[in-house]
């Protein structure tokens, strides 16, 4: 009998609605069903989300060095130990970014051990973790440096479409400058690899342009597509990916939903995140592609505004065990 894999769970920022969304998503029998799912973060935050929440469910505090073995009604929390009980909701703060780092870190650490065999990540706060001395643009860049990932990507996935990331947490110029031939090529290689190993023999892939209309032969931009884009899709075509682009984003996106392409290349974190959030939050999963961990994420922030009023949506965070579950390793 294949064994349930176990799925390690960041806390995130615990100022946020982390503990909350990971209380709440472990009350779903589901989830023990078919996973033995493992907390990461510090075993009072999650009491206290769980006394918010008025969940009948008990905290166990263990070490990372402990057998893991779960039961639906038991959380397990590999317990750091590193906030203290009255840290503020909604509250930008060191302490809480810092811990946000070292749960992530620790999460890596344990599937490097081979004690977890997925991760799944809620919301850190980029300002608390930068405050927190860790200079990072977010989950993904941790990890894959935690990892020595060098080609990796941000993928976001929903029942009706997928989008994988050029450029992500940088700025607009910055993104432009960014994107080059080789890394876009990168990106539709992993997009390919990525959804023929989830079973697509063939993934039809859409490739974005970065101008309005895809530049529309030069009329709009200063020939970014033909520079950036174009050299990208012919090497990946002469290997025999099925890719088409430079496509216009306006009208891409509505072919990609509609079922036409299995994945969108977007060029830059909202060209790709826009139309996935327009079709709801609670769907949203992010996934990192090209790492050696698999690793899932909530689409949403923290959600510092709503912080600890009990009223957190768990959809996302189900949504991303459900996908570290099917994508984790057999054993």
């Amino acid at each position: 009998m294949t064994k349930k894999p176990i799925i390690g769970i960041t806390m995130g920022d615990a100022a946020g609605v982390g503990p909350e969304v990971i209380i709440k998503s472990l009350l779903n029998k589901e989830v023990y069903d078919k996973a033995e799912p493992i907390v990461i973060g510090d075993a009072k935050m999650l009491e206290r989300a769980a006394e918010i929440l008025r969940a009948n469910v008990t905290i166990k505090a263990v070490d990372r060095d402990a057998t893991f073995t779960t039961s639906f009604g038991e959380i397990i929390c590999v317990d750091l130990d590193l906030l203290p009980i009255d840290l503020p909701f909604g509250q930008v703060s060191a302490e809480a970014g810092n811990a946000a780092f070292q749960y992530l870190k620790t999460a890596i650490e344990l599937a490097n051990d081979a004690k977890i065999d997925a991760i799944c990540t809620a919301p850190l706060n980029k300002e608390a973790l930068h405050k927190g001395g860790h200079i990072y643009p977010g989950h993904t860049e941790i990890l894959a440096e935690l990892t020595n990932t060098k080609d990796f990507s941000m993928m976001l996935s929903s029942p009706k479409l997928k989008v994988i990331h050029v450029t992500t947490h940088m700025g607009l110029i910055d993104a432009i400058n960014r994107i080059e031939p080789e890394r876009v090529y990168k990106v539709i290689r992993l997009a390919h690899d990525t959804l023929s190993k989830s079973g697509i023999k063939q993934p039809k892939i859409g490739v974005c342009g970065i101008n309005p209309h895809a530049g529309e032969n030069g009329l709009f931009g200063n020939g970014e597509e033909a520079e950036k884009i174009d050299p990208a899709i012919k090497r990946a075509t002469e290997e025999g990916i099925d890719v088409e682009g430079a496509l216009p984003a306006d009208t891409l996106f509505f072919r990609a939903q509609r079922g036409d392409f299995d994945i969108v290349v977007a060029m830059y974190h909202d060209q790709g995140h826009g139309p996935i959030k327009v079709l709801g939050l609670e769907a949203g999963v992010n996934i990192t592609v090209g790492l050696p961990i698999i690793r899932t994420s909530v689409d949403h922030g923290t959600a510092f505004d709503i912080a600890g009023k009990g009223i957190v949506d768990d959809g996302s965070m189900i949504e991303a065990l459900r996908q570290a579950i099917e994508l984790a390793p057999e054993k």
